[in-house]
């Protein structure tokens, strides 16, 4: 996979700086369940170094035209990203179901939202989410700005509408004062609400993992001889067949190739999830979905897009019977035999896709 092209985008900018923190403090998050404090992490800051570079292993980020990466405009969104008052009753932010201590997910099988409710899909996470163009897990909305928008109108989430969110926050001074110096306008409309969250989830990447620094970074130190065994077979053809569908090349390393595939999940529901049919209204993309990115995978449980597996190991004894059949199941899936000790090999390269950690407090809103 060559690296992507970059037409109608800019490359955002990366700050080479890395700053070594000690525990973060627990956070209760709004709407959403505490987390236990996380061990000691490596925080990445990013400014817009015009010289700085990607972390080992990922592309540039792409930015599009009409949208430029700013400094007051990414901390604008981090604050609009951690602010419950987006959602209709003050209770759910973007972060509830995102959560920086919980791989940017929630931990949970479903996305929660207001009133108690809960949603039908796992919430995905959004580290990385900055490479991809088709974002939710039915790919229906074509870039980060659209898909801030969805959870606040969708009645189980945010259960919000988007005038009520400007007249919300054009009540608060401290945001009248932000939105006017990023914009340069007194009007708060829901796009600039949009533009600002999505420049922040362009910081929200993750590389350098041990996978990257042996594969891309030259140290073949960087991998243990269980890990080095485990990617071998994640790319056998014969065998698990991952890196089908969960790509890298010889250049970086998306671990998606941005498709939308049938693996079976959700077939055996009494109605199933449609999927990307839904999107498209093509019956051949029934029961289709996203393929999620496999970076930080190990953070990012529970898996599938209904949250059903709580562990890798799940998962890969999943795909290993076969998958669930169904008229729509990917004609790359197949049956395949690993012994005990290959599933550990397996496993233990899939945990060696965890990156450097991107954990941070919520900001002071104002």
């Amino acid at each position: 996979m060559a690296p992507r092209p970059k037409s109608r985008f800019a490359p955002a900018a990366w700050c080479a700086a890395v700053l070594f923190g000690a525990a973060l403090g627990a956070m209760a998050w709004p709407g959403g369940p505490a987390a236990a404090d996380p061990a000691p992490v490596r925080v990445i800051q990013l400014d817009m170094g015009d010289d700085a570079e990607p972390p080992l292993g990922l592309d540039p980020v792409r930015v599009p035209e009409n949208n430029p990466q700013t400094p007051d405009k990414i901390a604008l969104g981090r604050q609009l990203f951690f602010d419950p008052r987006l959602s209709v009753d003050g209770t759910v932010s973007c972060a509830s179901c995102h959560n920086p201590k919980l791989g940017w997910s929630n931990g949970l099988s479903f996305a929660f939202g207001v009133k108690g409710q809960t949603g039908g899909r796992s919430a995905p996470t959004v580290l990385n989410a900055a490479y991809s163009d088709t974002l939710f897990w039915d790919g229906r909305a074509p870039s980060l700005e659209e898909q801030a928008k969805g959870p606040i109108a969708n009645p189980i989430e945010m259960g919000n509408t988007y005038g009520q969110v400007t007249q919300t926050l054009k009540g608060i001074p401290g945001y009248v004062d932000r939105f006017k110096a990023v914009f340069g306008t007194d009007d708060i409309t829901i796009d600039h609400v949009a533009m600002a969250i999505a420049a922040f989830e362009r910081t929200i990447v993750s590389g350098n993992s041990p996978f990257d620094r042996y594969k891309y970074g030259g140290d073949r130190g960087a991998l243990s001889a269980a890990q080095v065994r485990g990617m071998e077979l994640f790319r056998d053809k014969q065998g698990p067949n991952c890196a089908k569908c969960h790509r890298f090349d010889d250049f970086t390393a998306d671990l998606t190739d941005f498709r939308f595939h049938n693996v079976g999940v959700g077939s055996d529901h009494p109605t199933p999830d449609p999927g990307r049919e839904k999107v498209t209204g093509s019956a051949e993309d029934r029961g289709q979905f996203r393929t999620p990115t496999l970076r930080n995978v190990a953070l990012t449980g529970p898996y599938m897009h209904d949250g059903r597996f709580a562990t890798l190991e799940q998962v890969v004894d999943y795909y290993a019977q076969g998958a669930l059949a169904n008229p729509n199941l990917d004609v790359e899936i197949h049956k395949f035999d690993l012994s005990a000790g290959q599933k550990a090999d397996l496993l233990a390269f899939l945990e060696a896709l965890t990156g450097d950690p991107l954990v941070m407090d919520p900001p002071a809103l104002p």
